[in-house]
This record gives C-alpha cells, structure tokens and sequence, in this order.
C-alpha cells in the first residue's frame, strides 16, 4: 500500500486529529476583523495548514524526525464544548441540502451511464460532497470528554492596541468565566501554553504605539510568548486577491470579492508568519515536551513488572462493578488521562509507535474498568495507529471492529461515535482495496436517523460499483433503498438523483417490477417539483408495463393523465407505447396503373394479376412510348423508383393497435402524418435524405408546401380497446394535387393532452407493390414516397347477383357494371378472367334477357351449332365492342354467365383493361382487378356406363347413375343432351318408374337406361344431312305432359361452358362429343 498518510483517510485524520488552539480575544479585535467580513478566527484559519512546515521533533526515546505536514485547529473558547445534538442534525441537513440544490442543476439532463461512470477516475464517479459531509458528520463528536485530541494544546489571547489598558486585558481574558465548561470541570487541563497577541488596525493610525505596547507586554508575560500583529494595511479597502484563501467563509449577504478586502500582500505574510511561528516555535516544542514529561510519568507509575502488578491488585474486584457506559469519572491528572494525552499528543506529532503502546496499555485499564465508551474509543484510536504505521491489516480491523460494536452496544450515546468509527473504518478498507467489505460497513452504520441512512447507503451503493469485478445489481438496488430514505427527509432531489443513477442499471434488464418503481417515483417526484415535462417523460416509461396488475396499471395510468393535466398543454410523445403499434402488421395500398375493385382485391398476391394482364397491356415492341417509359423521362433522376399514385385517389394504410394493458383505453383522432411538396424540383435537393423530422406543432397533421387542407385529405379513426384487445385501423390520405407524398408517420390522442406518434421505418414496411413492371432495382427508403401525378379517369366495376354459396353445376346470369366517376372517357376495354370454367362474358342483347327462359330451345327453329363469342375472345381475353366506351359520370353494364364447374372453396380473378383518351397523361392506360370467393358444395354425382349393342353396330347401351350427394337439397332432373349433331338418345324406360316423386332427395339415387344411335354412318347424302338436324339429342326426364321447354345445350353459355371444359381436360373433338351425354347440366 502506498502511504497512508496521502490516501483519503490518512488526509482526514490529518485534518481531524491536530493540535487545538483556544482564541480569546477582545471586541475591538473583532471589530477590526470584520472590516474584511471576517472573524478573526476566519482570518487566521487559512495560514494554519501547512504542507511543508520542516520542524525537527525527538520522540521520547531520543530518536529524531522531521514533521513536514502539520495543521492547527482554531476556535473560540465559547465554541469549545459539545455540539448540541439537535444543531449538529441541522447542520448536517442543511449541508445534504446544499449538496442537492448544487447538483440538482443537472438533473434535466440525460442520467449517467454505468459503463461511462465505471470507465471513469474514482473521484469523478463519487459525488463531492461526500466528504464533506463524512468530515461534518465526525465534527458532531468533537471536544468529547473522554478523548485528549481536541482538548486545547495552547490559548492564544488576543487584544487590540486600541482597547484600554491592554496588559489588563490580558489578564481578564484568561478568567474561568470565560473558559469552557470542561476546563472548569476537570476534564481538560487548564495548565496550557499561553500567547499574548498584540492585533494593531493600520487604518487606525501608525504602530508606534503597538511597538511600546509589545514592550510592555514581553516584560510583563515573557519575551517570547508575546507578539504583534498589524492588519488593514490596506487603506482603501479595494485589495482584491485572485485566489482568495477565505472563500470558502463566503457568505450570501458578502460577497467573495469583500473578504479580505482590507488585507494587502503585507498582511498576508505577516499572518502566516505569526502562524508559523505560532507552530514551529511554541506548540509543537510545547507538545513534544509534553510527551517527554508524561511518558517520564507513565514510565514510573506504569510500566515495569513491579507498577504493572500493583495496578491490576489495585484494579482487582472491579469487575463486580456495575456496567454503565462511561465508567468511572476521570479527571484530566488521573493516571488513565494522562497515558491518553500522551497517546493522543504522540498521534498529533506521528510518533505512532509511542501512540500505540499507550493506546494499549490504557485500553486495559478501561476494559477492567468497564468504561466502555473510553474503551471504544481508545480501540478506534488503535485502528487507526496500526493504518497510520500499516501494519497488520488484521489487528486494524480487529480494533476497528470491536470499537464498533462496543459503541454500538452503549445505544443512542455511542450511536454517533460508532457512526464515526464506521466511516474511519470504511475508509481505511477501501485503502485496502477491500471495497466489497466497506460497502458492509457502510450499511451497518446506518441507524435510526433515515437522513444519515440515505447517505451512508448511498456510499455503499458506490463500493459495489467500484468493486472488481462491479456488483451492478447491488449498486442499484442500494442506491434505490437510499433514495426511499431521501424521500421519507423530504430530500426530494436527492432522491431523484439516486433513483435515475439506478436507471441504467436496470435499462435493458428483465428486472421489469424495479424498472417501473423506479421510473414512477422518479416521474412523480419530478412532478413534485413541478418539472412536468421530466415527469411526463419518466411516467411514460411504465404507461405500458403488461407485467403489471390491473390495479398497478390502473394507477400508472391515473397519475401519468394527472401529470399531464397539470401542465395545461398539449404533449407531443414519439413512439408512444399506449397503445403498442404492431409495425410488422404495416401495409400500404395504393393505386398506379392498377385499381382496386375491393379490400380483397388489393390483398391477392401481385403476381396474380401481372399474369392476367400480360396478354392485355401492349408490349414496349408495340408501344414505345408506354407510360413507364415515358416517366423516367420526366421524373426526377432521385424519384425513379418512387412509387406513383394518382391526385384524387385514397392512399390506404392498415396498421395494428394493441393495447397491452389489462384496462380499457380509448383512443381518438388516428391519422397519418404525411408530407406533401407540390413542386418536385423542391424537394429534389433532398430526396435522398431518409430521416424525416415530425413537427411538434399541435395544430398540423401533415406538412406541405401549400394549404394542408386542399392539398391533402387525411383520414381521422376513433376507437377503444379493451384489455389485451387488437384491432386493425385502414388510414387513408388523398393527395389532391401533384407533386411529391411521403407518409411520415401515424399520430393519436390517448387523451385531451397526449398526442402519440409513431415514425414509419421504411425497411419495415410490409408494402403492397402494385405497378405495371417490375423494376429491376428497388430503394426500401422510397416504399412510403410517392409521386403524384395529376387526376385520371378509373373505373369501378361490380358484379351483381355473384353468390357467395352454391352447388356444382348451377347457372346464373350476372351482370358487371362498370362506372367512371371521372370527367374523361375511357375506351378499348378488354377483359380477361382467371377461370373461365366458372365465368364467361356474354353478348350485350343477353343483358336483358329473362333467365333461364334464354336458354330455351326454339321451336321450328333450325339450330346454329355456333358460339356467340367467338370472335370477341382471342386469347382468353375478351374484347368489348370497339364502339364501347365508358364516358364521363356514366356507366357501363355488362351480362356475365357463371357456371359451378367443380366444387370447392373458388376464387375468381377479373382483370379489366381500357385506355385513356386524355393524351397528355403520362399514363396511357389502367387496369381494374376484382377479386371474388365462393363456395361450391358438391350436389349430384353422375356417372355413365356404355355398352355396345350386339345385334347392331351403330348402337350403344347407356345406363346412368345419379345419387344427391347433399344433405338437405332436392333436386330436379330436366333433361340430358348430347352435344352435337352425331349422336340420338332414347329413352329404354317410361319417366314415371325412373322417378316418382319428380325429384331426387338428399341422399336418393336413380339409375336410368338409354340407347345411343351413332348417326354419323349414315349420313352422307344431303337428305342424311338434313335428317342430322332433326336428331333427338334431347331426352326430357320430367313427367308425361310436361309442356316445360328443353334448355339449347348448343348454344351460348351453355356450348361455352362446355368448350371450356374440353380445353381444361384437354379433350378432342370427336371424345369431347361422345362425353358431353355425361355432363349433364342440372
């Protein structure tokens, strides 16, 4: 170990335990000190502490020394007694309160970090005050009867060259009434050095007066033990010293600059001078002869084999004697007070060997003497000469151990001395290095007085920071425990400063429960002090603890809105967790080229619909001037991979809200946070720049170069959620006019006075890609930029009657309607859809017609055997009319045929294309995408064995299965057909005996024999030709006298939807004919 005089507890004890001086002094001497707003003891007191005053000292056995550093205590005899103990915890209160009021400027800003607190020095990671406080906290002890270092060594008297008849002076000065009450009382010698000081005020005239007085002074007490002082040289009191040595005297009603304002360089030197001289000529020869003639004494009464005997039969008995805690009384010259002056005077000067043997050989008498506080106090002293001496560690702490818990033993009066013995105690471990034990040390000092205990647990909070390897949770639990002792003085800044030096300790910890203790109380303090805007930020961090109970949540909640009521304003909370946004759950729609017929729509994969509208969009072979092309030539270079939406059209954003509490809230006035900048060219310069600033005025919503209200609409949600609930918000913003659109973000109000916002990161963005071509290159920082372009016209379609629930094989007429809302014409419309098994474009009379009496056979009417669409659908994309054009606030409708193919959970897909007349868009074209889902149930399962005929080639024998596979359903069966012309069907058996009941019930079957007649042999003249069109393809499986007309299975839909099925299974020409007798259409 280093020396021990130079560590922090060795520079304590250097300051504490020195030699004391007893100040009497007249009014006129005070009256001269005051001029410099100082008392006279105030103005020596900064020359008494030398760092290298080279004074020759003997110990008592001869051996020499040199004292380099050494210090007096001055005080006025009147302050020579025991503190009162109620104005020692005052003064200490108000040093603790000094001490928050001074750091408590900082505490706005950010809390330090564990990791930058424990990378730093000692001495920056402790708070300053502390030893200031441990050293006030020893002061409260002082002049204690039992211990000899702060009786006093020397009196100095002290008149003034103006009192009356000075030499008289002196002698009344030194009158008992006038000296402590423990010089009077036997307890302190008061046979002490005494020296005569002459103070002359040079504002009061020369000093030849002064000189013939210190003549007169030195005959009458000694030549020298008397000297003269001259002060105030300074005749316009405007001396002004750069670094004042009485600043720390400072006052608030003078200040620094007026102390000392009458002493010049003159003075100073004259006063350190008299100090100096005071100290190297006077009290330490005075001390050390002290030491020779009281250890000549203890030699001859104490020590030796023969006193040594002799005081313990003399002691013998003693121990009968009743156990109080001082003892028996001791006065100054009893034998026990002299071997602790000795011990005490040895300690002063730093012969330590001698203080020790002393120190030993008196803590026997007291221990025999059941004094015990006499006996603490004499082991403390042994503690700290075996630190001052280093040697055994061991039989340091066995000293300093036992002095504590024998002060501790005596209750509330060793209570302070134990306090004392304890910090002394710690600080000599953490010498040591030993910093984990003088945390333990710290804590058991802390007592019944809540304000002491704040500070000494906050001392061992920082011995478990600096511990190796550093006890962090140690650290902040016990910095919490201070911080709850700060708050029950009302030391409220104090507490703060604890609590959010605990913050990083548990920042980023599982240690929810203490987390949300700490940043409440933290909040409500602030709050206290009415610093709302801290507040609010400390409440905010345990606004959503869902670890929490109801009733916890409940009263985070309640004071965090009170909080914010107090403020009276509006408060503005970026990444607000009430309720918690699911950024994951982010999704952007929005429309280009291609548009939304509904939400489903806009949720079906992109992939879907480029593949439908690949064979609708003209390729760049066939337009080179196609609307993508053309934007990269005139957009910004930085915009390219911009997004491009249309004015006019709603941009739709769904996010998640979940409230994490076990407590309903509401939430009101959802809306997104969007920039809008009507000129591109302005916000090309910083097109590049990603982090987007929110505006902390209250009154916008969205940020723009122009009117916020005509430029952009926003969308405004209110709802509540109950505990733990989740709910998906669908935000709109509508740009009206072009330019450039970024979506900041996403605002609320929790209440009257919170405002919540949420940044949108780019990167997290679950986007809905909707453009025309994919681009080679994508910017994940342009997903929430668009680009605005002026309005267009768009089409919204419907397909009327569509069920939702049907069975296999039924047949429904709809009908599409599209409207343009716009003021433009659209035109060249084409349409594709996914599966054209289910759905198919009709012709434009079939509007109108009356289903399902359309489908009839006409009698006398020869059959056309063609299909009404063929030359509209190439390429299964069906071309409206040329001369079909959707115009301005009209509407378009549209027959459509569905049919059930298949059962199954159906999803259709429609793409619908058409152009824009307006040739100066940038967009020549735009598609509408509607999306439907349906469920078909299965409903009668038909199969079909055919057997040759064996008397005739050209006949087959069909037999017909048909079982209702539903549940509930009951169907009828009309008629079955064969497709074509090649094929004649008879019935082998009369309708009546097939079915009865005219229809099949859930769960019946029926079976059913026909012949089958290939005409096609027998058909190559031209009357065999004729006789082919009079074919009975038709069988009616109704009743007898049924006058219910027989559906046209060769005609349009129903020959569409069989041609559909021929391509989906891929079937010639010649089979397909023979197969259709077994798709019948129920």
């Amino acid at each position: 170990m280093a020396d021990p005089a130079n560590s922090p507890l060795g520079k304590m004890l250097l300051d504490e335990i020195t030699p004391v001086v007893m100040v009497l002094s007249t009014a006129l001497v005070e009256e001269s000190s005051l001029k410099n707003g100082l008392s006279f003891v105030q103005m020596l007191s900064p020359f008494s502490d030398f760092a290298n005053i080279d004074v020759p000292v003997r110990t008592a056995s001869d051996q020499p020394y040199r004292l380099q550093k050494f210090k007096l205590r001055l005080f006025y005899a009147s302050d020579i007694r025991q503190p009162d103990l109620e104005v020692a915890k005052e003064r200490l209160k108000q040093v603790i309160t000094q001490a928050g009021e001074r750091d408590f400027s900082e505490m706005s800003s950010d809390p330090p970090q564990v990791n930058d607190l424990h990378s730093g020095p000692d001495s920056e990671i402790l708070p300053s005050w502390f030893q200031f406080f441990n050293k006030e906290l020893v002061r409260t002890l002082s002049f204690s009867d039992h211990e000899a270092f702060d009786h006093p060594v020397a009196c100095l008297l002290v008149v003034s060259s103006k009192d009356n008849e000075p030499i008289n002076r002196f002698v009344d000065l030194f009158n008992t009434n006038r000296l402590p009450s423990l010089l009077n009382d036997g307890a302190m010698d008061p046979k002490i050095l005494k020296h005569y000081l002459l103070v002359h005020d040079n504002q009061d005239g020369a000093s030849e007066k002064a000189t013939k007085l210190l003549t007169e002074m030195r005959s009458t007490f000694g030549p020298n033990a008397c000297q003269l002082l001259c002060i105030n040289s300074s005749q316009d009191g405007q001396s002004h010293h750069q670094d004042n040595p009485w600043a720390p005297f400072k006052s608030d009603s003078l200040p620094i600059e007026h102390l000392g304002c009458f002493l010049n360089l003159d003075d100073f030197n004259e006063i350190k001078d008299l100090i100096q001289e005071l100290s190297s000529k006077h009290i330490i020869p005075y001390m050390e002869q002290k030491i020779r003639a009281l250890n000549l004494q203890v030699s001859a009464t104490r020590k030796g084999l023969r006193n040594q005997i002799k005081n313990l039969w003399w002691r013998k008995g003693k121990e009968d004697a009743l156990d109080t805690s001082n003892g028996p009384v001791y006065t100054f010259s009893s034998i026990e007070s002299q071997i602790r002056i000795l011990g005490d005077y040895a300690f002063m000067l730093r012969d330590y060997e001698l203080a020790l043997s002393n120190y030993r050989l008196i803590s026997t008498d007291y221990k025999l003497d059941k004094a015990w506080k006499r006996y603490a106090g004499v082991q403390e002293m042994m503690g700290l000469t075996y630190f001052m001496l280093d040697q055994s560690r061991k039989e340091a702490e066995y000293c300093m151990e036992n002095a504590f818990n024998t002060y501790l033993k005596l209750g509330s009066t060793g209570q302070q001395n134990a306090t004392r013995c304890g910090l002394w105690w710690a600080e000599m471990l953490k010498t040591r290095d030993q910093i984990k034990e003088a945390a333990t040390v710290y804590f058991r000092i802390c007592g019944e007085d809540p304000l002491h205990s704040a500070v000494m647990l906050e001392q061992a909070s920082f011995c478990y920071l600096l511990s190796k390897p550093p006890m962090l949770h140690k650290y902040g639990f016990h910095l919490v425990l201070s911080g709850d002792h700060y708050k029950k003085c009302d030391q409220i800044k104090h507490a703060i400063r604890t609590y959010r030096s605990a913050v990083s300790v548990y920042k980023g910890t599982t240690w929810s429960l203490i987390k949300d203790h700490v940043h409440f109380h933290i909040g409500q303090w602030y709050a206290f002090l009415g610093m709302y805007d801290v507040a609010v930020t400390h409440m905010l961090e345990v606004l959503a603890s869902s670890h929490q109970s109801k009733t916890m949540q409940e009263l985070f909640l309640r004071n965090f809105l009170q909080i914010v009521q107090k403020t009276g304003k509006t408060f503005e909370v970026l990444k607000l967790q009430l309720p918690v946004i699911n950024i994951s759950s982010l999704k952007v729609v929005f429309e280009d080229h291609r548009t939304y017929a509904s939400a489903a729509a806009a949720s079906v994969k992109e992939s879907i619909w480029r593949s439908l509208e690949e064979d609708m969009i003209p390729s760049l072979s066939t337009a080179r001037s196609n609307w993508l092309e053309l934007q990269s030539k005139l957009m910004p270079k930085n915009y390219k991979e911009s997004n491009i939406c249309v004015a006019g059209e709603a941009i739709k954003v769904d996010i998640e809200f979940r409230n994490p509490l076990q407590i309903p809230i509401s939430v009101s006035t959802v809306s997104l946070i969007c920039e809008l900048s009507a000129n591109l060219e302005e916000m090309n310069s910083d097109a590049n720049t990603s982090n987007i600033e929110l505006r902390t005025d209250e009154n916008k919503t969205s940020t723009s170069t122009g009117d916020i209200n005509s430029s952009l609409i926003l969308s405004e949600v209110d709802f509540s959620l109950e505990g733990g609930e989740t709910t998906l918000v669908q935000l709109t913003v509508t740009p009206r006019v072009e330019g450039i659109l970024k979506i900041v973000g996403v605002k609320w109000k929790l209440s009257s006075s919170i405002v919540g916002f949420h940044n949108f990161e780019s990167n997290s963005v679950n986007k809905r890609v909707t453009k025309g071509r994919r681009k080679a290159k994508h910017s994940p920082s342009n997903d929430l930029k668009f680009i605005v372009i002026k309005s267009l016209p768009k089409l919204e379609g419907f397909i009327h009657s569509l069920p939702k629930k049907t069975y296999v094989g039924d047949l429904g007429h709809l009908v599409l309607e599209l409207s343009n809302q716009s003021k433009f014409p659209v035109k060249n419309l084409k349409m594709k859809i996914s599966n054209p098994r289910f759905l198919n474009a009709g012709n434009q009379q079939e509007l109108n017609a009356q289903f399902p009496a359309c489908l009839e056979k006409k009698m006398n009417v020869q059959q056309r055997g063609g299909h009404a669409n063929v030359n509209q659908v190439l390429d299964n994309v069906f071309h409206f009319p040329e001369d079909i054009s959707v115009l301005e606030e009209t509407s378009l409708s549209w027959p459509l045929w569905f049919h059930a193919a298949v059962p199954g959970n159906i999803s259709l897909y429609i793409t619908i294309y058409y152009e824009i007349e307006d040739i100066s868009n940038i967009m020549k074209y735009r598609t509408l995408c509607m999306h439907y889902s349906l469920q078909v149930l299965p409903s009668l399962d038909v199969s079909f064995v055919i057997s040759p005929c064996p008397s005739r080639l050209q006949e087959f024998l069909l037999r017909m299965d048909v079982v209702n596979q539903t549940s509930s359903e009951s169907f009828q069966v009309h008629q079955l057909s064969s497709v074509g012309q090649q094929w004649e069907i008879s019935l082998l058996q009369p309708v009546d005996s097939i079915l009865p009941s005219q229809s099949l019930n859930a769960g019946q079957a029926l079976s059913c024999f026909f012949m089958l007649k290939d005409c096609r042999r027998s058909s190559t003249s031209e009357d065999g030709i004729h006789s082919l069109s009079l074919l009975q393809s038709d069988v009616r499986l109704g009743l007898q006298g049924n006058d219910e007309a027989l559906f046209d299975v060769s005609s349009s839909p129903l020959a569409d939807f069989h041609d559909r099925e021929r391509s989906y299974r891929g079937i010639s020409v010649q089979v397909a004919n023979l197969l259709a007798l077994i798709m019948p259409f129920i």
